[in-house]
């Protein structure tokens, strides 16, 4: 299979099952299920068909050019490392798959809950996979995202609300600072490619940047692995689904930032920064939570705070800068995944047959479940170290670099003690989970008869459970290979000699696992009577409860410190905060013109053409007529404001600038009409109580405005100017014409800049022009006008429309007989209008015109149909009319156009122009420009639309009762709702 096919299955199928099970019904849960299990299925297969290339140590690599002048490519990179990850995402994916289908409840909404599952592992798929360090922040963000859903699945409760938005705001609020060291560490390479990256470890190491990308890396790190003392999400994230916490804890989430330190250390490590810094955090983490875990009264909280203990213990291994400590945090990530996967699941078999997870209403349910008590009891002794159990190995590889590391400040006396502490507490908690669940007396009182579970539901955690055992019996042979080519993607020719073997003789390693096993268990036999009292929290930390300090702190934060902001900075209306934007940008402005310096241009200045003049005048008597009478009529300063704009197309035309006119006369038309229709959500002028006169303060108002205006407008027009009278060598679109055919095949060079050279540019323009879209019809929808603060000329214009409107039937037309001339005009004109606005669309590569002017002109027809024959013309003669599937195919085309240039070898939105021989026509110039240019068609006619559709319909819905002939504008509205 190519490469770039196998890679591109890898990170895409996830997000198409996540998309495809989210448009399933409800009650779909078996198909859901199969869904996600064969989109795992297909990954983990796509993962082994890369084997013989990774295992060779070769790489499997596929480039997608995105923005090339910027360095930013999207790539695809698949080594020893990210493979094993990969196999891990995918693979215990499946089991988690399998295992929801018989966990999760009928009354659940599956499809969904496997939605985001897919999508939160095509999120971490792509964390693994990224070749490119922005991308990899990217996804990395994505996780939080779909992290968050997932844990706030059972939204309906406040804990998994809670949870879900403790866990996004700390590892989001990481994921900024992770961004940022990215930036600082692709500044310091001059790319940030990941093969440039790794290949420039010692000039990283040596610039005065390396502290400040290391911190800020390390910071996104630690969030989302849990470390000290951001750990606190973690265990608030068990309100989550079980299989969610199993596949969070074992391969994915939290084992993202381990693979970043792992990815990085080649690079970051071998610095006492990075030993002091990773190996503090990793040894605090892994006591605290090993500490914490064994007073946990819930058997995911113990697994929880166990988690953040075994993740401390792989941080401090990556800290320790030896490549065998390096070793064996790469094979304890295996190991952990396995055994902490199968024990989770164990947890939610015992909470979904029993209907409780408290260990203190849990015992002998060795009699009732015996299966899953013995599966329970291999994976706790393999957490907790027993000797021919898969984290035995890796525990004692852990031991023997904690007695060799070479440490600072005293360390190394420290390490090994530390070590086994931390060993006898995994102990010590995992003899709680399997003795206060499994052993003694029948349980009483459960919600639930406990029982075995169905048998595919334990068949995930017997899979897990026989890894664990033959990974300890022969891990030579099982994950001997895996683990090679993992170390060696990222050690390169430095692998040091390690051994798999079960027997090392008697050393002084295994001296310290008996000793460690033997504390474990004296330390759980004497905290029983503490363990069997109601007393919540651990003894001597139960103060340093890390929910209790983030949520002083996000009420510090959001509330008081907020809140005083608000009342410094904040204001209720809109023209204090149009001021202070408008102030913000005059400063910034005249900051870069100080600091650069600014000079008219050399050419020669001409007189002032009269005709032009006059123009101008006309058009700044509009403006100050405006001003004047938005106190007193809004009304006609909207008109006066439409004027301002049409002098700006004249001057347009004036200065043979066609494009620019048609798009300004066209959105003039536009806004204006939506304006006017938005008139009425305008409050009535009222005076606020307690305000000085209204004399002296109008006048102050006034006057600030007055010089904010002046200032904006006056330094705009300066620059402009400036640029306008410079001579032609000076001029940046002296590039763009000499490119525009050769390059772009359009003679339109406006056209051409904007769908291919400024490309990118135009398609995040047209995402904001959807939101603003939706986001008006999303706040409409919810809200009416109040009657009393309609306006006059409104209401007229309302009763017009109405009043030519076909009536319902068995009503009187009402008398509007002058309206009826230009009615049937402009119903005649509708064709017309459509026919040039194709006519403008298809010009627009060579002439005036394009995608914005036709799609402008299209919303223009529709709108004075409404104007003539109301909302219900809408309906009854345009019922295809979908503004949100012109919004969306729109969107899809002009992605698609961009994606389309990645099959042919060219970067993200590179266009594509020939000339086509048509019969009788003859040779016709083609561009793959037009078909972004339609997309952008399409989405301005459903913005335009839509908005057109939430105003107009609150118009008559405000008045339902007095006009019948609204009701199908209601129906319609619903309509466009459910869509």
């Amino acid at each position: 299979m190519p490469d770039t096919l196998l890679l591109l299955t890898l990170v895409v199928l996830p997000f198409v099952g996540a998309i495809a099970a989210g448009l399933l019904p409800t009650h779909a849960r078996n198909t859901a299920a199969a869904m996600a299990g064969s989109v795992a299925l297909i990954g983990l297969l796509m993962v082994w068909a890369a084997y013989p290339t990774v295992s060779d140590g070769g790489v499997v690599q596929a480039t997608f050019a995105w923005m090339p002048s910027l360095g930013l490519n999207l790539t695809l990179r698949l080594d020893g490392l990210a493979w094993l990850f990969a196999g891990l995402v995918t693979g215990i994916g499946a089991l988690v798959v399998l295992y929801a289908r018989y966990y999760m409840a009928d009354a659940d909404p599956v499809p969904r809950f496997f939605a985001f599952l897919l999508a939160f592992m095509g999120a971490m798929t792509g964390v693994v996979v990224s070749g490119n360090l922005v991308q990899l922040a990217f996804f990395w963000e994505l996780t939080s995202l779909f992290s968050f859903l997932l844990i706030g699945y059972w939204h309906h409760t406040a804990s998994a609300r809670d949870g879900a938005r403790m866990a996004l705001t700390v590892t989001a609020t990481g994921g900024l600072a992770l961004f940022a060291g990215v930036l600082a560490l692709g500044h310091i390479v001059g790319s940030y490619e990941l093969d440039a990256v790794l290949a420039a470890g010692d000039r990283i190491r040596e610039h005065p940047l390396y502290a400040t990308a290391l911190v800020l890396i390390l910071l996104g790190v630690m969030t989302k692995s849990a470390q000290f003392p951001f750990h606190f999400w973690l265990p608030n994230a068990m309100a989550a689904p079980t299989p969610v916490s199993a596949y969070l804890h074992s391969a994915t989430l939290v084992k993202a930032g381990i693979f970043l330190m792992a990815r990085l250390w080649p690079v970051l490590a071998g610095t006492e920064a990075w030993f002091l810094i990773v190996c503090t955090a990793g040894l605090v983490t892994m006591l605290f939570g090993a500490y914490v875990a064994i007073f946990q009264n819930d058997l995911k909280g113990l697994l929880a705070y166990s988690t953040i203990s075994h993740l401390g213990l792989i941080t401090l291994l990556l800290g320790l800068n030896s490549e065998l400590a390096l070793v064996a945090a790469v094979f304890h990530v295996l190991n952990h995944a396995a055994f902490k996967a199968s024990l989770f699941m164990a947890a939610g078999i015992i909470d979904h047959e029993t209907g409780t997870r408290d260990i203190r209403q849990l015992s002998g349910l060795n009699r009732s479940m015996p299966f899953t008590a013995r599966l329970a009891l291999v994976a706790a002794a393999a957490m907790a170290g027993v000797p021919l159990l898969n984290g035995f190995i890796s525990k004692e590889m852990f031991f023997a670099e904690a007695i060799s590391a070479d440490a600072p400040l005293g360390l190394a006396n420290m390490l090994p003690f530390a070590a086994m502490l931390g060993s006898a507490f995994s102990v010590a908690y995992s003899l709680r989970f399997i003795h206060g669940a499994f052993f003694g007396p029948d349980p009483v009182d459960l919600p639930r008869a406990p029982h075995e579970p169905a048998t595919w539901m334990r068949f995930p955690v017997e899979i897990l459970v026989l890894t664990c055992i033959m990974v300890g019996i022969l891990p030579a042979a099982t994950v001997g290979p895996f683990l090679a080519i993992a170390v060696r993607s990222v050690l390169g020719n430095d692998v040091p000699d390690y051994s798999l073997s079960v027997w090392h003789g008697l050393n002084l390693p295994l001296l310290m696992s008996f000793l460690a096993l033997a504390g474990g268990v004296a330390l759980y036999l004497l905290l029983q009577r503490r363990l069997r009292s109601d007393v919540e929290g651990e003894p001597l930390l139960h103060h340093l409860e890390g929910r209790r300090i983030f949520e002083r702190a996000m009420v510090f934060l959001s509330w008081r410190l907020a809140r005083r902001v608000e009342g410094i900075a904040g204001t209720r209306r809109l023209q204090p905060q149009l001021r202070l934007i408008l102030a913000i940008a005059f400063l910034a402005g005249g900051a870069a013109v100080w600091q650069r310096g600014f000079g008219p241009g050399n050419l020669p200045s001409t007189p002032v053409d009269p005709v032009l003049a006059l123009i101008w005048a006309a058009g700044g008597t509009c403006a100050l007529g405006a001003a004047v009478l938005a106190k007193f009529h809004r009304f006609a300063a909207l008109i006066l404001v439409s004027g301002v704009g049409l002098a700006v197309v004249l001057t347009f035309v004036w200065f043979s600038a066609p494009d620019l006119a048609l798009t300004q006369l066209t959105v003039e038309v536009v806004t204006t009409v939506l304006l006017l229709l938005g008139l009425r959500w305008l409050p009535q002028r009222r005076r606020v109580p307690g305000e000085r006169g209204p004399e002296v303060l109008t006048l102050t108002r006034r006057l600030r405005d007055l010089g904010i205006a002046v200032g904006a407008g006056g330094g705009l027009a300066t620059l402009s100017y400036a640029v306008m009278t410079r001579t032609p060598p000076d001029l940046l679109a002296l590039d763009f014409l000499a490119r525009a055919y050769t390059e772009g095949g359009g003679t339109n060079v406006v056209n051409v800049t904007l769908v291919d050279f400024r490309g990118f540019d135009t398609l995040g323009e047209i995402f904001v022009v959807a939101a603003v879209a939706l986001a008006t019809y999303a706040l409409l929808r919810r809200f009416r006008p109040a009657p009393d603060s309609l306006e006059a000329p409104m209401q007229q214009l309302h009763q017009h429309a109405l009043a030519a409107a076909r009536p319902a039937s068995g009503e009187a037309r009402p008398t509007a007989d002058w309206l009826l001339v230009p009615a049937v005009l402009a119903r005649l004109l509708f064709p017309v209008m459509l026919l040039v606005a194709v006519f403008l669309l298809l010009r627009g590569h060579d002439l005036p015109g394009g995608g914005f002017s036709a799609g402008m002109v299209v919303a223009i027809a529709v709108i004075l149909q409404y104007m003539i024959g109301g909302i219900e013309w809408t309906e009854d003669r345009l019922s295809w009319l979908r503004p949100q599937v012109w919004i969306g195919a729109g969107l899809l085309l002009s992605v698609g156009t961009g994606v389309t240039a990645w099959a042919f070898g060219r970067p993200f939105l590179t266009s594509y122009f020939a000339y086509v021989e048509l019969p009788v026509i003859g040779k016709v110039p083609a561009a793959s420009a037009l078909a972004f240019d339609i997309g952008v068609f399409a989405l301005v006619v459903g913005a335009t639309l839509l908005m057109l559709v939430a105003l107009a319909h609150q118009s008559v819905r405000g008045r339902r009762a007095a006009s019948p002939a609204s009701a199908p504008a209601a129906r319609f509205l619903a309509t466009v709702g459910e869509d």
